[in-house]
């Protein structure tokens, strides 16, 4: 009996941490969107603008200026994993938390080690969202690009 009843506690705990991963991938694909969106806005990434520009100094300050903003972007997006990691109690210092939680966005592999048993896979699916997002990151910088290059 008593190992149907662990069976059930691990049942309940991989859902809630799919649960959580689930709803922490829908809160980093809003902020990813809106910090795209904000980054197109400030720095007027519009096709229009970009065709017009030649590949000179001002064109890569733009696109310095958007790596700039993109480091920025995924930062906000660690520290959002690091304050759900302090909310849980998985991780006792900030620090620790922001640690962690850059290394598991940047799949740098240090998930299993730190983390309470419970919360774990969360890790692990971190850094699935933030290969995800570093991706996105990549087709959103490779697009405007293309769009200051002649021809």
């Amino acid at each position: 009996m008593s190992a149907m009843v662990e069976e059930g506690v691990q049942t309940v705990t991989l859902g809630k941490q799919l649960g959580a991963a689930g709803g922490m991938m829908l809160v980093m694909t809003v902020v990813h969107a809106l910090g795209l969106t904000g980054i197109s806005k400030v720095l007027d990434l519009r096709t229009e603008h970009l065709k017009e520009m030649s590949f000179s100094l001002k064109s890569i300050s733009l696109m310095s200026g958007m790596g700039l903003l993109l480091l920025v972007l995924h930062t906000v997006e660690i520290g959002i994993f690091a304050g759900f990691y302090l909310l849980i109690n998985a991780m006792q210092t900030v620090e620790e938390a922001l640690y962690y939680s850059a290394s598991a966005y940047a799949t740098l592999g240090r998930t299993a080690d730190y983390f309470p048993s419970d919360w774990r896979l969360i890790g692990a699916l971190e850094a699935l969202i933030g290969f995800i997002l570093i991706g996105w990151s990549t087709a959103f910088i490779v697009s405007k690009a293309n769009r200051l290059m002649p021809g």
